[in-house]
């Protein structure tokens, strides 16, 4: 599915974002960005080592990526040219959890529009094993990519990369919902 937001173009795809021809992607993470499953660590897996390598680097530097931030690395082997690590929040349900997931994408969006980044994928952050709902996350998620992409921003392509049809299907509803489409 695409639809144009302003003067992005936004999709959404259903594949493994280790396999996105954007120029960057973002990462689901954990705030020591300890690449060890999941997502963080399918990208490293096929991007290489150098990847963790300039995480640990970027935690020596920084300390830990807060909850709702997000951090840049380069992306060693894969067609991206940068990983930006978002590190959305361990499901609780609580109002505060939908505010820190938000921050987590406005973070990634941000921090790709300071450097100049013209196209982006995301995943599903933090339905994994930090166990938010899809449904939940997916509202949360393209909302908060729509709003963002209706204000001034450089991105002209962004791309929710979404792992299986359950996920595609949930953020596909939740998107037609949003944008008001049947």
């Amino acid at each position: 599915m695409e639809v144009q937001i302003g003067n992005t173009r936004l999709e959404l795809v259903q594949g493994d974002i280790t396999e996105m021809d954007t120029e960057a992607i973002v990462n689901a993470a954990n705030g020591w960005l300890a690449h060890g499953g999941g997502v963080a660590g399918a990208i490293v897996r096929k991007g290489g080592r150098v990847i963790q390598e300039e995480s640990d680097a970027w935690v020596r530097e920084h300390g830990p990526v807060p909850t709702g931030g997000a951090a840049i690395t380069g992306a060693g082997r894969l067609k991206a040219c940068y990983v930006i690590h978002a590190v959305g929040p361990i499901y609780d349900g609580t109002p505060r959890c939908a505010e820190l997931l938000a921050s987590a994408v406005r973070s990634s969006l941000a921090l790709a529009d300071e450097r100049g980044i013209r196209s982006i994928a995301l995943p599903a952050i933090s339905t994994g094993i930090f166990g938010y709902p899809m449904d939940e996350a997916a509202g949360i998620i393209l909302r908060t990519v729509v709003d963002y992409l209706r204000g001034e921003t450089g991105l002209e392509r962004v791309v929710l990369c979404l792992w299986g049809e359950r996920a595609y299907r949930t953020f596909e509803r939740a998107l037609r919902e949003i944008i008001g489409l049947p």
